[in-house]
C-alpha cells in the first residue's frame, strides 16, 4: 500500500436515535464528536435507520401488494353468475 494517501480505519460508535441503540463498527468516517462506550473512548456518529429501528428488519413492514394488469381487469369487469 502507497503511504499516506489512505484515510484512516478506526472503530466508530454509531447511535441509532430511533431504537436508542449503540454499535460499534470499523469506519474511515471523520467526525470530531468522540463518546465513552464500554470503559473507551471513540469517535461519535449519530443516525436515524438501522436494523434495529428499520420496518423490514423489524417485522413491522406493512406490504403493499398490488395486483398485476390481468388482475386489476378480472377484478373490474367480473362477471357474475356462472361461466
Amino acid at each position: 500500500m502507497k503511504p499516506d494517501i489512505h484515510p484512516e480505519y478506526r472503530d466508530v460508535v454509531f447511535h441509532d436515535t430511533t431504537s436508542d441503540s449503540y454499535f460499534v463498527i470499523g469506519s474511515t468516517l471523520k467526525t470530531d464528536r468522540t463518546i465513552d462506550y464500554q470503559g473507551t473512548t471513540y469517535p461519535y456518529m449519530t443516525i436515524d435507520v438501522s436494523s434495529k429501528s428499520h420496518p423490514f428488519y423489524t417485522g413491522k413492514q406493512r406490504v403493499s401488494q398490488n395486483d398485476g394488469r390481468v388482475a386489476k381487469f378480472n377484478k373490474r369487469y367480473k362477471r357474475g353468475g356462472a361461466k
